[in-house]
């Protein structure tokens, strides 16, 4: 990626003149995460129904006060209209993913090249804007990742809204500063594998380019490729990935007694297993609790290649991690433990201190990679800090979804079915540690 083919951000944030500048400009701008769960979805429980809703866990901001519904619907409805490309079909079919070739079937590449995003239900309560996304699985999983992205940048076009031309030079100057300085500190760490986890909450599709293509000649070997399938496409890097906690917590809300419960964290990991032919087993343990799962996990569940620690504190989830497979009779030095919740330098550079040599490490790194304006700005900081926002599946069914996670604050679900599964799961190490992206 020479530099001339880089843009220019503060002349094409400025000339925010079009009448409609869209954010999604491709049905592969989202994580490859989606896609790979999208193809088990649709072979396995493509007709369960759902509802899907945007959650604004940063309460203090407002939403619906700084985005113009008008703009929102402008740009949800833009990604309504996106289908894939024919180019994007063909790389999508002969692309190599994990060294698996054709990892995408045929009868799924043709239906999802029909594909569109569903339509949405929006409305404003309390300063928040409610977006729900109702229909079969297969059909609405797709829109979390587009909304996200959405809100994001929406955000930060309306922060600079209005902005000189030369203070908004200043601004992309500070931030290429900065990310370019915890770049060189991470190039220091020897055996590093990092890639970039940060579409969901990203400054914006172009900033987020912009990062990619400086991880990409900062770090050379070291970083090993993009979540963003579209950006992977485009920048000839690596599509990186597992799955995430949508699967389980729909799995858990179709349980018909408290034993299928139980067992749903795993009947998902089976059906993972069977559509990719015992490839991509990577464990996602924190659905319910990370020391529960590990607790009642089957054999053969220590037997994959590693496992992502997403909400319990990196270290003691390492350890906790290293001291499982030992007891399972498995070397930990041939297992990959993923890092990667609000990981920052300092928290990658003290857990690479902590397991480098003990585990084969990798992180993926998000928001504080693809949306860390701090201290670049005066006067419009608190508009271009990243909020904590997700889209969770919030019913299956007509039945309500529970994510308990390793930190409380984290929990969602109705407060009635929290504490079932918390009476069923059990809390072993469940803790609050305050959520900020």
């Amino acid at each position: 990626m020479t530099t001339s083919l880089m843009p220019d951000l503060a002349t094409r944030v400025y000339n925010h003149n079009f009448k409609l500048d869209p954010i999604v400009r491709s049905l592969l701008d989202t994580d490859i995460y989606k896609l790979l769960m999208l193809q088990t979805i649709w072979k396995e429980r493509r007709d369960v129904p759902v509802t899907f809703s945007l959650i604004n866990r940063t309460t203090s901001v407002r939403l619906a006060d700084e985005i113009d519904e008008r703009e929102l619907r402008a740009q949800l409805d833009n990604a309504r209209r996106i289908r894939l490309t024919k180019k994007e079909v063909i790389w999508l079919t002969g692309n190599t993913f994990y060294g698996q070739e054709r990892l995408f079937t045929k009868e799924f590449i043709e239906w999802f090249s029909k594909y569109s995003l569903p339509e949405y239900k929006l409305s404003i309560e309390d300063g928040q804007y409610r977006i729900d996304f109702e229909g079969s699985w297969a059909d609405v999983t797709l829109w979390e990742i587009p909304v996200l992205s959405i809100i994001s940048e929406l955000r930060s076009r309306a922060a600079t809204h209005g902005v000189g031309r030369f203070e908004l030079d200043v601004l992309y100057a500070r931030a290429k500063a900065k990310l370019w300085e915890k770049v060189l500190r991470l190039n220091q760490l020897p055996d590093l594998l990092i890639a970039d986890f940060g579409t969901r909450r990203r400054h914006s599709f172009l900033w987020q380019r912009w990062c990619i293509a400086a991880m990409k000649e900062g770090l050379g070997d070291k970083f090993i490729g993009t979540s963003n399938v579209l950006l992977a496409m485009n920048l000839d890097v690596d599509a990186i990935g597992t799955n995430a906690h949508e699967l389980p917590m729909i799995e858990a809300a179709l349980a018909n007694s408290d034993d299928e419960l139980l067992q749903s964290p795993y009947t998902v990991l089976e059906r993972w297993s069977r559509t990719y032919d015992g490839n991509l087993l990577i464990v996602l343990p924190d659905t319910y609790g990370t020391s529960g799962f590990l607790k009642r996990a089957p054999g053969w569940v220590a037997k994959w290649s590693g496992i992502r620690i997403d909400s319990k504190e990196p270290i003691a989830g390492g350890e906790e991690l290293i001291a499982w497979w030992q007891s399972r009779g498995e070397d930990p030095k041939e297992k990959l433990i993923i890092f990667s919740d609000g990981l920052t330098v300092d928290t990658i550079e003290e857990v690479y201190k902590q397991f480098n040599g003990r585990v084969r490490l990798s992180f993926g790194w998000g928001t504080h990679l693809t949306n860390d304006f701090s201290d670049c700005a005066t006067r419009f900081t608190p508009q271009l800090k990243a909020i904590s926002l997700v889209c969770k599946v919030r019913q299956a069914s007509g039945r309500a979804t529970v994510k308990l996670s390793d930190n409380i604050d984290k929990a969602t679900g109705p407060t009635s079915e929290i504490e079932r599964y918390r009476s069923i799961f059990g809390e072993d190490n469940i803790e609050q540690i305050k959520v900020t992206v």
